[in-house]
C-alpha cells in the first residue's frame, strides 16, 4: 500500500478502535464510578446504554450525512464531538453529567464510525483492499477484546476518569491528520431519512427507559407504561415507514430475505445476551469475588480475547463448510457458556470453576464473528450492501442496549447490591435469560441459507433505482 492508503488505514483504524473500545471499557470501571459518583443500578445501566443507544439509532443517519455533506468533513465533525464528549465525561462531577456526556459520545461515534470504512475503502486500491479491511477488522476486534482490561487497569492504577481522558489526546492528534491526509468524497443523490430517525430514536428511548426504570418505579407506573406503549407504537410506526418508503434508513423489504432476517435477528439476540451478561459479570468479579479492576479485566480475557485467536481458524472453516453451521455452532457455544455461568455462580465460586464458561463463550464469539459479515453480504444485492451493513451494526448495538436493560431489570427484581448473596441471587436468573436469548439466536441463524444454496432475493428485485453504490456503501 502507498502513502495515502497507509494514512487512511492508520487514521480510520485508530478512530474505529476508540469508538469500539467505549462499548465495553466502562464495564470494569462501574464499581469505582458508583463509589465515586453514587447512583442506583439504573444509573449504571444508563452509563452504558446512553452510549450504545445513541450510537445504534444514529449510526445510519451518520452515514447518510457523510454522503450528503462530505465524508471527510462529517468524519471530522464526529471525531470532534466524540473527543469533546470524552473530556466532558472525564470531568463529570455527578452521575447525571456522566450519562449526558456518554450520550453525546454516542452521537459522535455514530457520525464517525460508519464513515471510517467508506473512507478506507476509497483510499485503498482494490488489489490491496482485502488486506486493509482485514487489518481494520482486527483492530476493531482488539478494541472489544481489550475493553474490560484497559478499563480495569486505568481505573485501578490511575482513576476511572482516565478511561475517557485516554480518548482526548488521540482525538486531538487525529483531527489534523484526517484533515490533511484523507480525501473528500460525497454522494450527491443521498437522501436523509429524518422521519425514520425521529421515529426509531424516540421509540427505542421509550422502551429502554421503561425497562431500566421498571423496578424502581413499578411496572404499572405511568412513566413505565408510557415508555413501553409509546415506544412500541413509535417503533411499529418506524417499521411501517420502512415498508412504504424505498429510501427509508432501514427498508423493511430487506427482511423478506430469510437469510438477512436470520443473521440480523441472531445478531441482536446474541448481543442482548452477551452485553447484558458482561455488564453483570464484570461487577460480580469485583464486588463478590473480590478481584481488583485490573484482575477482573485479566480474568475476562479468555472470553473477550478468544476471538483474536480462534477467528482466523473459524474463517477458514466457514470457507470450507459454509457460514451457517459455523454461526450456529458459535451461538450454541456462547449459550452454553452463559448457562455454565448461571449453573456455577455462587458467592464463593472459584475462578477455575468459571474458566470453562469463559472459554466456551470466547470460542462462541469467535465462531460467530468470523463468518457473520460474509454471511450478511451474501444475502443482499450489491446495491443494498451498504444499508445492510449499517442495519446490522445498528441492530447489534441495539441488542447490547436492550441486553443491559433487560438483564439488569431481572437482576434488580431478584437481588441487589446489598450482600454477595443478593448479588448472586440477582445475577443467576439474569444469566439464564441471557443464555436463553443466545440459544434463540442460534435457532434464528438456522434461517441462513446453507452452502451451495442460491437464496431467492426479493431484496435485489425490489431495489429502488436511487440505491446507487456510492451512496449505500457509506452505511457500512
Amino acid at each position: 500500500m502507498r502513502g495515502p492508503a497507509v494514512w487512511a488505514l492508520v487514521i480510520t483504524g485508530i478512530a474505529s478502535f476508540m469508538a469500539a473500545l467505549d462499548n465495553l471499557v466502562v464495564t470494569t470501571a462501574l464499581p469505582a464510578i458508583r463509589a465515586d459518583l453514587g447512583g442506583a443500578l439504573e444509573d449504571l445501566e444508563w452509563t452504558v446504554n446512553a452510549y450504545t443507544l445513541t450510537f445504534a439509532v444514529l449510526l445510519m443517519l451518520g452515514a447518510a450525512l457523510g454522503d450528503r455533506f462530505g465524508r471527510r468533513r462529517l468524519f471530522l465533525v464526529g471525531l470532534t464531538v466524540f473527543t469533546g464528549a470524552s473530556a466532558a465525561a472525564a470531568l463529570s462531577s455527578g452521575i447525571d453529567a456522566l450519562i449526558a456526556a456518554r450520550a453525546v459520545q454516542g452521537v459522535g461515534a455514530a457520525i464517525m464510525m460508519p464513515l471510517t470504512l467508506t473512507l478506507l475503502t476509497a483510499a485503498v486500491p482494490p488489489a490491496r483492499r482485502g488486506m486493509a479491511l482485514g487489518i481494520y477488522g482486527a483492530v476493531t476486534g482488539l478494541a472489544v477484546a481489550s475493553g474490560p482490561l484497559i478499563g480495569g487497569t486505568l481505573t485501578e492504577h490511575i482513576s476511572w476518569q482516565w478511561i475517557f481522558w485516554l480518548n482526548v489526546p488521540i482525538g486531538l492528534a487525529l483531527l489534523p491528520l484526517a484533515r490533511l491526509r484523507l480525501a473528500e468524497s460525497t454522494a450527491p443523490d443521498a437522501r436523509l431519512d429524518v422521519p425514520g430517525t425521529l421515529l426509531i430514536s424516540a421509540g427505542l428511548f421509550g422502551i429502554v427507559y421503561a425497562l431500566v426504570n421498571a423496578n424502581a418505579e413499578g411496572w404499572t407506573s405511568t412513566p413505565v407504561l408510557t415508555g413501553l406503549i409509546g415506544g412500541g407504537l413509535l417503533t411499529a410506526a418506524f417499521a411501517v415507514h420502512g415498508a412504504r418508503n424505498s429510501n427509508a434508513m432501514l427498508p423493511m423489504r430487506l427482511f423478506r430475505n430469510r437469510g438477512f432476517a436470520g443473521i440480523n435477528i441472531a445478531g441482536l439476540l446474541m448481543f442482548l445476551g452477551m452485553f447484558g451478561s458482561i455488564f453483570l459479570l464484570a461487577q460480580f468479579l469485583q464486588g463478590v469475588a473480590g478481584y481488583s479492576p485490573t484482575e477482573a479485566g485479566v480474568r475476562m480475557l479468555p472470553w473477550t480475547a478468544m476471538p483474536m485467536v480462534v477467528a482466523p481458524l473459524a474463517g477458514i472453516l466457514s470457507d470450507r463448510i459454509g457460514g451457517r453451521p459455523v454461526v450456529v455452532a458459535g451461538l450454541a457455544f456462547q449459550a452454553a457458556g452463559l448457562a455454565w455461568f448461571a449453573a456455577a455462580l455462587e458467592p464463593d465460586v472459584s475462578y477455575p470453576s468459571l474458566l470453562p464458561a469463559l472459554v466456551l463463550g470466547g470460542i462462541g464469539m469467535a465462531l460467530y464473528f468470523a463468518p457473520a459479515a460474509n454471511v450478511l453480504m451474501s444475502t443482499v444485492s450489491e446495491a443494498d450492501r451498504g444499508r445492510a451493513s449499517g442495519a446490522n451494526n445498528a441492530l447489534r448495538e441495539l441488542g447490547g442496549a436492550l441486553g443491559v436493560a433487560v438483564l439488569a431489570s431481572v437482576f434488580a427484581a431478584q437481588g441487589g447490591f446489598e450482600t454477595p448473596r443478593t448479588f448472586t441471587d440477582g445475577t443467576v436468573p439474569a444469566l439464564w435469560i441471557g443464555a436463553g436469548a443466545v440459544a434463540l439466536a442460534a435457532l434464528f441463524a438456522l434461517l441462513i441459507p446453507g452452502r451451495g444454496t442460491t437464496p431467492t432475493t426479493p431484496v435485489a428485485r425490489a431495489a429502488a433505482p436511487a440505491d446507487t453504490a456510492p451512496r449505500t456503501r457509506a452505511g457500512v
